[in-house]
């Protein structure tokens, strides 16, 4: 599998890689050997990003990943993981919500996540993330949604995660998050090699091309998208579907079922166009898919080895269905 280097740092990245949420319980549970399996699937089909963080099942995927990748030579993956949240210890069923879920997870309340993008929260998640997946080093450090605590990350967070990348602590640095514009200042003022952009560089949303990866390719910079799905939505298509976790707009659905339509006629999959799509951007890395099963991961990798004719994304520009500039 092709692999791109994260800006000028000396690290590389798979052009798919593996979201780790979905094995820290997002939803629903997902059995051990099960979330060990996904791994060695991901790993056979040479996958070799791997992509966690602490508030993913309260420390759960970490552990899990961790745990998975052991055994492996380490120079020969990548592990990301976030700071932003750190865990606190609760009294024992003290913090479950009303559904049984953890924020989305679903675990035992065993922490609480509290939000802290000062340096000392930067350096004590990294510590504590080091302890639970057990390995030496990390090799990407992402901010994780900062979006409502930009001073702190800016002065405080930042500067941490570029003082331990001096140390050799970590490998490369960045931000993760949902939105572009607070991604784009990211690369503008600071000097982070990559940027985790979700859901915002996709077949039914290209903002990213407004200013994120205008940005970041004049100044030589990363992008890995994720969610280019949608979180569903361009997976599959039909009434009750979701687009960000809540169900989609009428508009956005027929959109989507108008992509399919256009994809299917060249004998491609809408998912694996959804796929795809954002790789052609000079400024792309890779793209970071969650899974939970080994066949999911198996089917992204199947994907991911389609050809795409230019005649399809022709086609999605002359139909309106695609910006101009947005491949």
């Amino acid at each position: 599998m092709r692999r791109n280097r994260l800006g000028s740092s000396a690290v590389e990245v798979t052009e798919l890689s593996f979201g780790a949420a979905a094995i820290g319980n997002l939803f629903t549970a997902v059995e051990p050997v099960r979330a060990a399996a996904a791994v060695d699937a991901a790993w056979d089909e040479g996958v070799r990003y791997f992509d966690t963080a602490p508030h993913y099942g309260l420390g759960l995927s970490e552990r899990r990943l961790g745990e998975a990748l052991r055994s492996r030579p380490r120079d020969s993956y990548v592990l990301s993981t976030k700071v932003g949240r750190v865990l606190d210890p609760l009294p024992p069923g003290s913090g479950d919500g009303p559904d049984g879920l953890s924020e989305g997870f679903a675990v035992p309340a065993t922490h609480r996540r509290r939000w802290d993008f000062s340096a000392d929260g930067v350096r004590r998640s990294i510590e504590d993330s080091l302890e639970r997946l057990g390995l030496d080093r990390i090799d990407i450090a992402y901010l994780h949604d900062p979006d409502d605590h930009a001073r702190a990350a800016f002065r405080e967070a930042y500067p941490a995660l570029e003082k331990l990348r001096a140390q050799g602590v970590v490998g490369a640095i960045g931000a993760g998050m949902n939105q572009t514009g607070m991604l784009t200042r990211f690369l503008r003022d600071t000097d982070a090699d990559v940027v985790l952009c979700a859901g915002r560089y996709t077949l039914l949303d290209q903002s990213a091309l407004d200013e994120l990866l205008p940005e970041a390719a004049a100044r030589g910079r990363s992008v890995v998208v994720g969610g280019v799905f949608n979180s569903g939505l361009l997976a599959d298509p039909r009434p009750g579907a979701t687009y960000d976790y809540t169900a989609a707009p009428l508009s956005l659905l027929d959109r989507a079922l108008r992509i399919k339509t256009v994809t299917e006629g060249h004998g491609v999959p809408l998912r694996a166009a959804a796929l795809h799509y954002p790789l052609a951007h000079p400024a792309v890395a890779g793209v970071l898919v969650g899974t939970r099963s080994p066949d999911e991961v198996r089917d992204a990798a199947a994907l991911l080895r389609r050809e795409i004719p230019d005649e399809l994304w022709e086609e999605l520009r002359a139909e309106g269905l695609l910006t101009e500039n947005g491949h």
